[in-house]
């Protein structure tokens, strides 16, 4: 059995798969263990299925263990791991939909202004509900927006990522991201208003997302 030393916890991600192309199979598994949580939270997001999620997570390293000769260095592993978990899952969702092909690349009309129809809302929806119902409310709407819009919501106001982050992520421009982001938010609200109100609700960094969704998926079964 291969064990991870306390030296290679330690390493950095490009350490790390730099070993792994020279066959550690240890240095991969640490690889594993450290972006496991992230990739399964998003994917969990994404499916809406823990079964799902897990299969994702173990294609995703799969795969990148399968093309890690490929990967360079200089870039970010957590960047090109996490776009082949968001493939991996908007493939699953395709396949289980028999929809046509959704992509994070395809493009979305960027000429709509959307800048001054954003309003805050008030008072904190914890007040009207508690942590379960308010997370069973923001998973319904999250899972009735466009998959091109969730998984950028997802990475930016979910897991936090910055914009130029997400953007590196997806292959996508900063304004794409942008503009994906705010339409992601207003069809939020859009959806959230009928047990809200329209002056009942903050979308953005105001809304208590990262709490209220990542506490559901805060432990792995990989």
């Amino acid at each position: 059995m291969i064990t991870t030393t306390k030296r290679e916890r330690g390493t950095s991600d490009v350490a790390l798969v730099y070993s792994a192309k020279q066959g550690n199979m240890a240095a991969f598994e640490e690889l594993i263990e450290r972006h496991t949580p992230m990739i399964f939270r998003i994917a969990m997001h994404i499916t809406g299925s823990r079964e799902d999620a897990e299969d994702i997570v173990q294609d995703a390293f799969l795969k990148a263990f399968q093309h890690l000769q490929h990967f360079e260095e200089r870039a970010r592993f957590s960047t090109w791991l996490t776009r082949i978990a968001v493939n991996e899952a908007l493939t699953k969702l395709r396949r289980s939909r028999r929809s046509p092909t959704i992509s994070i690349d395809d493009e979305t009309d960027d000429s709509m202004s959307l800048g001054d129809r954003i309003a805050d809302w008030r008072p904190n929806p914890e007040q009207h509900y508690d942590a379960s119902q308010l997370r069973e409310l923001l998973q319904e709407a999250l899972a009735s927006l466009p998959d091109h819009q969730r998984v950028v919501f997802l990475l930016r106001d979910v897991e936090g990522l910055s914009i130029a982050d997400t953007a590196e992520m997806l292959g996508l421009s900063v304004p794409n991201v942008k503009t994906r982001l705010l339409k992601a938010r207003l069809n939020l609200r859009e959806g959230l208003s009928q047990h809200f109100g329209r002056d009942g609700v903050t979308t953005g960094s105001s809304l208590p997302l990262r709490q209220s969704l990542g506490e559901s998926h805060a432990s792995t079964a990989i």
